[in-house]
């Protein structure tokens, strides 16, 4: 089939394009509430943008309840330190969880069973386990759409990767085992998939 998608409700369009555009990273993304505990809320709309600087964009939704904004854009705007993790498949149940719609606020952390790690030098805690950490700030947000959606870009000033998956080879480059990360990808609907096999198909000179 076809789908020509200016011909269809919009309604459609958006379980098409998840469908679709598969499978994509997620964003588990920790911020500072006003009163100084933590949201965490995950996003699949996301990826890096630049490496130089090095730049990711992470495009958040409205509260579906009334429109407004979500909480995870209110806090970067108020507060610009945040955290985007890269979770397991072990952080599943756990992750979608922290989907849940609170009252601005409320810290998803207080209903989920995670514990969190405070680094030197940084003002924001990343959640225990999950084997990388992203730690960023606030770029720039662009509104875009009829919603709209806010794309949210976020300078990386520093990467936590989980010793058990990250070396140094020989040569001083960074190697990274993405089998021993085992990230958590989004697909349609309430499903997700894991890396499975990995092909190495060299790059041509």
């Amino acid at each position: 089939m076809l789908i020509d998608l200016e011909t269809i409700d919009s309604k459609h369009i958006h379980p098409i394009l998840t469908q679709t555009v598969i499978p994509r990273p997620v964003a588990w993304v920790l911020s500072t509430n006003p009163g100084g505990d933590y949201n965490l809320a995950p996003y699949s709309f996301f990826t890096v943008i630049t490496s130089k600087p090095p730049i990711l964009m992470v495009s958040v939704g409205k509260k579906p309840s009334d429109g407004s904004f979500k909480d995870t854009r209110v806090n970067l705007e108020a507060r610009r330190q945040f955290v985007v993790h890269i979770g397991a498949s072990e952080h599943a149940e756990a992750m979608t969880a922290s989907s849940r719609h609170l009252d601005h606020g409320e810290s998803e952390l207080d209903q989920l069973d995670l514990q969190l790690v405070h680094e030197e030098d940084w003002p924001l805690p990343r959640v225990e386990g999950c084997p990388v950490a992203l730690y960023c700030e606030l770029r720039e947000v662009i509104e875009m759409g009829d919603t709209p959606q806010s794309l949210v870009f976020g300078d990386i000033k520093r990467v936590f990767v989980d010793d058990r998956v990250g070396s140094i080879n020989d040569q001083g480059r960074y190697v990274i085992d993405a089998q021993g990360i085992d990230p958590i990808a989004r697909l349609g609907g309430s499903e997700y998939s894991t890396l499975g096999d990995i092909l190495n198909v060299p790059r041509p000179d």
